[in-house]
């Protein structure tokens, strides 16, 4: 079994829920949280700005240094991994930077607390 984290734009919580649910994953955990990807800030004028460079904190301006996200967190049997990652990347790709980023980690077990059942048996059958 694999565990996925997906990070995604708020606006795409909804559409990927949804998406997710009709490609038959119906168990995910999600929670906000802040980020930024790399291509979003200047990392020299970061780090000037971090440095007290009047100069560098000017052209930084008033924004963000880290956006409002989505965490998506699921785990999937092995033979679901492809499937689960491509429905996540079929409606996030927007070709624009900020979609976000998939993360496909190994996972030791899973143990259901009602029924006491553990491994695959506790995840979508998809």
């Amino acid at each position: 079994m694999k565990e996925i984290i997906a990070v995604i734009r708020m606006n795409k919580m909804n559409q990927t829920k949804k998406a997710l649910a009709d490609a038959g994953f119906s168990s995910i955990t999600a929670k906000e949280c802040l980020g930024r990807g790399k291509g979003i800030v200047d990392m020299e004028l970061l780090q000037g700005a971090e440095k007290g460079f009047e100069e560098a904190i000017s052209q930084l301006g008033q924004s963000s240094r880290l956006i409002p996200k989505r965490a998506i967190l699921m785990i999937v049997p092995d033979k679901s991994v492809k499937k689960a990652v491509k429905t996540i990347v079929s409606v996030n790709r927007t070709g624009k930077s900020g979609d976000g980023k998939i993360f496909v980690m190994p996972s030791i077990d899973s143990v259901s607390v009602r029924t006491g059942e553990n491994g695959d048996a506790t995840l979508d059958d998809v």
